[in-house]
Order: structure tokens, then C-alpha cells, then sequence
């Protein structure tokens, strides 16, 4: 075997691997002889049809038998002969061999990059400042009787206003022309919880039951469905009944009809709790990616290009699967990813750089995850999740999950590590309450 490496990029290689003839045919001779005995041919006994024969069937099919067998024996040495360590899946070229004659293949793949930790220690992050907003119980509270609301027929001659809920007929026009599933009868509309198109809403705030109208509107641009954006309709509606809301009183059996805390006080205290944990993991998970995109711009690090599309394509197909579930189309969303490509490009590098980070100092203060570290987290998982140890051990020992699990213990070491010299500049609360990360 005679190998050679071209240096295509500063990442990526280029491994050519020549095999001599001997090899290939001895290759060639194993795959005939292993068919000869197993294939059965007519007039011949299994396992005595002669090699010329086995030959002239399946001279063809046995080629990616011997690539196969060729490419697994020989790239793995050339690899190691090189001291290469590729980070990437190998994509092959070659041309079929042939049986009397040298086989050559090559490999291209992208090769880990070097990595110099500048500045790791001492990093300056911004951290929001822990506040509790005491308001934001009774809002849950009020979250929760409305939940258990009952609606009344209102019996007074009064018109239709936000927070009622309007019992109407209705038939959307546009161009004079029915719209497409855009009629109603006897729906049920809450006024004010945003359910049409904005100005529908407002415009049956003000009817009385029996009263007709006619709302003209115009679709929102963008909008979900392409055909519609921007376009004027109009909406012939019938208001036929309004249903007041009617919340139930906060007493102390209304709580025990949950089936939780058992009076007010209880209630509130676990609601207070729940909000002040939710608040400050918020908090914690911002600062935590804050920290390792100051880290990643203290110490950047060259993307192998394979690593970068990957990740990138995993990022678009994750923000497609939850755009969809939220009713947007493929051409909103086609033109969604053109607008922000260079988001996801710069989100998708972070990623990989902090990646190579946390394993470079994971390595060099010997962070990495350990047995015993994962026992606790089996042990912390079991408890929070009230299920017994052997099943979480069950599920985390699958490959997939149990290469995530053991990188997001290393990440929490590295964290752990760092924020024992992070220099923390306190930002008031809610400064990034709405970052996206």
C-alpha cells in the first residue's frame, strides 16, 4: 500500500491510497471462493461450481464486495501511517477495480483544528440581576380561574365587549367571491384573545345579539397561507348571543378542586416557588451561553466546513419543526431562512467553537466526564423524575443519549470551572428577557 495527503484547506484533507495488484486480486479470490461455497447453480453440487463460472455470474457484483473489503483493511493504516485523525465522515472516490490490476482510492475529510487557549480564565460576563416580581402570582392566579371560567348568556341589551364571548354567524368574501373556509355558524369567539385576523375582533366589539355587519379587512403580509397576504376581505357577520365570562371566586374549596395545595395560602407559596426557580434558571441558562460566547470570542477557533453544515442544517430543520407546529408554511419559512441565514451561520460556528473549547480545557484540567459523575446524574434524574434508576440507566444507554449526557456533564464542569473566576458585571433584571440563544 503507498499512500499520500494534499492539504486541500486548512482543515480539510485529500488521502490517496494506491493498492497493489497482488492485493486486489487476493481480494478478488476471497469474495469467489466465499460465493463459490454458499450460492447454489444447476448442475453443479452446492459448493462445487467451478471459479470460472462464479466468475462470469457475478464477476460484477462481487466489486463492492472487494471496495468494501479493500477500503476497510487499507484506510485505517493509511490514516494512522499519516497521523490523521479526521473529525468528519470520509466521502470516497474511486473507480471499480479490477482484478489484475492496482486499485487506488481517496478519502476526503476534515481534520480536527489546532487549538491555543489565550484567555479561558478571568472572563468578563454580563449576568442579570435577580428580581421578584410579586405580581406576577396574582397574573397566575387569574391565569388559573380563567381556565375554570363558565360563560353566561348575557341577558341585558347591551353591546359586545373585549372579554365577552360572541356567538355569531359569519361568510368571508374576496373579489366578491366566497372565501375559502371562511364562514362560520354559531362560532364561538372570544373577543380580544386574538383568534382572526386583527380589526375582525374589534370591529363585533359594539354589536347587539340580531345586529348584522359587514368587516372590511385585509389579510396580514406575511401571512401563513402566501395566496392571502396583503389581499382585501370582507367578512358578512351575524352577531346571535353573547356569553359573558365568569370567574370563579379564590377560595379555599375552589383550590382543592385542583387536586393540589390545599388552600389559597398553599397555593400561592407553590406558585411563588415555581416562578422564582423558572426566573433564575432563566437567568442561569443566559449567562451560561453569555459566558461561553465570551469564551469563543476570547479564544476563536477555525470551523471544519463539514461540522459547520451539519450543525447549521440541524439548527434550520430544529427552527422548521417548531415554526411548522405553529402553522407557518413552506414558503414563509423558505423565505424566513434566506433573511436570517447568517443567524443560523453564526449560531451554528459558536456552537462548534465552544464545543472544541470545553473538550480542549475539559482535557487540560482532566474535566471530563467519569463514572462517578454519572451515577450522580442518574441518581439526581431518578429523584426528579420519581421513576426508579434502572430505567434513566436504560434509556442513557443508548449510544445517541449517552454521548449527550456525557458531554452536557463535561460542559457543566467547564462551566463550573470557569464561573470560579468569571468576572460578573450584574445588568438590572430583565435585560435579556427576551435574547434568543
Amino acid at each position: 500500500m503507498k499512500s499520500n495527503v494534499e492539504k486541500v484547506s486548512n482543515l480539510s484533507r485529500k488521502l490517496k491510497v494506491e493498492i497493489p495488484a497482488a492485493t486486489v486480486q487476493s481480494a478478488f479470490q476471497k469474495v469467489f471462493s466465499g460465493l463459490q461455497r454458499e450460492v447454489t447453480i444447476k448442475g453443479f453440487r452446492k459448493g462445487k461450481a467451478p471459479i470460472t463460472t462464479i466468475k462470469s455470474m457475478y464477476g460484477e457484483r462481487v466489486k463492492q464486495d472487494v471496495v468494501q473489503d479493500l477500503i476497510q483493511k487499507n484506510y485505517p493504516a493509511a490514516l494512522n501511517e499519516h497521523k490523521l485523525e479526521p473529525i468528519s465522515s470520509p466521502e470516497f472516490e474511486f473507480v471499480d477495480p479490477t482484478e489484475d490490476k492496482d486499485f487506488s482510492f481517496s478519502a476526503n475529510f476534515d481534520v480536527r483544528p489546532e487549538i491555543t487557549l489565550k484567555k479561558y480564565e478571568g472572563l468578563e460576563v454580563e449576568k442579570e440581576k435577580y428580581e421578584f416580581d410579586a405580581k406576577k402570582v396574582d397574573q397566575v392566579l387569574e391565569n388559573i380561574r380563567a381556565s375554570r371560567a363558565t360563560f353566561e348568556t348575557v341577558k341585558e341589551a347591551r353591546a359586545a365587549k373585549m372579554g365577552d364571548v360572541a356567538v355569531l354567524d359569519f361568510e368571508g368574501f374576496m373579489g366578491g367571491a366566497p372565501l375559502e373556509n371562511g364562514s362560520g355558524k354559531d362560532h364561538h369567539l372570544e373577543l380580544g384573545a386574538k383568534q382572526f385576523i386583527d380589526g375582525f375582533e374589534e370591529g363585533i366589539v359594539g354589536m347587539k345579539v340580531g345586529e348584522s355587519k359587514t368587516i372590511s379587512l385585509k389579510f396580514p403580509d406575511p401571512y401563513h397561507s402566501v395566496e392571502l397576504a396583503g389581499k382585501p376581505v370582507e367578512f358578512k357577520t351575524t352577531l346571535k348571543e353573547i356569553k359573558e365570562k365568569v370567574l370563579p371566586e379564590l377560595t379555599d374549596d375552589f383550590v382543592k378542586t385542583m387536586g393540589g395545595p390545599e388552600n389559597v395560602a398553599a397555593l400561592k407559596k407553590t406558585i411563588e416557588e415555581d416562578l422564582q426557580k423558572t426566573e433564575k434558571q432563566r437567568i442561569e441558562d443566559g449567562f451560561k451561553n453569555r459566558l461561553l460566547k465570551v469564551l469563543v470570542k476570547e479564544n476563536p477557533v477555525e470551523v471544519p466546513p463539514s461540522l459547520m453544515k451539519e450543525q447549521k442544517a440541524s439548527l434550520v430543520e430544529d427552527f422548521k419543526k417548531r415554526m411548522t407546529e405553529q402553522g407557518m408554511g413552506p414558503n414563509d419559512f423558505a423565505s424566513y431562512i434566506e433573511k436570517w441565514d447568517a443567524d443560523f451561520a453564526k449560531t451554528a460556528s459558536e456552537m462548534i467553537q465552544s464545543s472544541f473549547l470545553v473538550d480542549t480545557i475539559a482535557k487540560k484540567h482532566d474535566l471530563f466526564c467519569k463514572k462517578e459523575d454519572l451515577d450522580a446524574k442518574f441518581a439526581e434524574y431518578a429523584q426528579q423524575m420519581h421513576i426508579e434508576e434502572q430505567r434513566i440507566r436504560e434509556f442513557y444507554g443508548r449510544p445517541e443519549q449517552a454521548s449527550r449526557l456525557t458531554y452536557m456533564i463535561t460542559e457543566e464542569k467547564v462551566i463550573n470551572f470557569l464561573n470560579k473566576s468569571v468576572k460578573i458585571k450584574e445588568v438590572p433584571a430583565g435585560t435579556f428577557k427576551d435574547e434568543q440563544n
